[in-house]
């Protein structure tokens, strides 16, 4: 059973060919990534799974009445313009109070209705985006490179919140990213993009595909060995239903990773 797949999708744009057959499920739950180069397609994708762009080939494929909720890169507000964290939450549909409160609370913002979004930091408004894409009860949040223009940190605390909601509601999560180390903690399923589907499958699969390291180099290398380390433990066999490991001791050891390879 798939919420929504992807049939042999092409899209062009005039006479160019920005993705090419491709085709993808996402199944109701899980964390899927797509990664890839800048320019590689993987916005593009994600419009064309909206319904946002259209295709030239092959078929979208929605589940009936599928709840979507949807997190851009990033929120450009006028300086100018004033709108509090409330009345923001309405647009463009009214929501009460209360709805509000929980959604904040959901994703760290509780009581922060009254602020103004152009005063918080990116993390902050990028949590307010989510909790905005939550009030609608989606089945699956799709997220456009969701931690562009946040620190390391900042981005490692955004994906372990997006594994707090996947596991509090059930939802499933299709992420845009061109970001390794962190995105592989989070994801069930990794597929790499670049402009067709180099290579699919779990992070540990796809970290070792010639594909992979062909686009990406081996500049994570620290950190996806790092990986496997913390995921080579037989956890499985016991617990089956068991994959999460400690992440927050993955992201600490990532983050030194990066510093030492700056």
């Amino acid at each position: 059973m798939s919420l929504l797949s992807a049939e042999h999708v092409c899209v062009r744009f005039g006479a160019e060919e920005v993705l090419h057959d491709i085709s993808l499920t996402v199944a109701p739950g899980e964390i899927v990534t797509i990664l890839g180069p800048n320019g590689s397609g993987k916005s593009t994708l994600l419009r064309a799974l909206l319904g946002i762009v259209p295709v030239a080939e092959g078929r979208i494929l929605r589940e009936a009445g599928l709840r979507i909720g949807y997190v851009p890169q990033r929120l450009t507000i006028d300086r100018t313009l004033p709108i509090t964290v409330r009345r923001f939450l309405s647009l463009p549909v009214r929501v009460s109070d209360a709805a509000a409160a929980e959604a904040l609370a959901r994703v760290g913002m509780a009581g922060q209705e009254g602020e103004q979004m152009a005063t918080l930091s990116g993390g902050q408004q990028q949590r307010v985006l989510l909790a905005r894409a939550l009030l609608g009860k989606p089945q699956i949040l799709m997220l456009d490179e969701p931690t562009s223009g946040l620190d390391q940190p900042g981005e490692a605390a955004f994906y372990r919140l997006i594994e707090e909601v996947r596991r509090d509601t059930g939802a499933a999560v299709l992420m845009v990213s061109h970001d390794l180390h962190v995105v592989m903690a989070a994801s069930d399923r990794v597929i790499c993009l670049n402009g067709h589907i180099c290579c699919e499958g779990t992070p540990r699969v796809v970290s070792s595909a010639p594909e992979y390291r062909a686009l990406f180099g081996l500049g994570t290398q620290g950190a996806l060995a790092l990986y496997r380390h913390e995921h080579d433990h037989d956890h499985d066999a016991a617990h089956p239903h068991h994959h999460r490991h400690d992440h927050q001791h993955l992201h600490d050891h990532a983050r030194d990773h990066a510093h030492d390879h700056a």
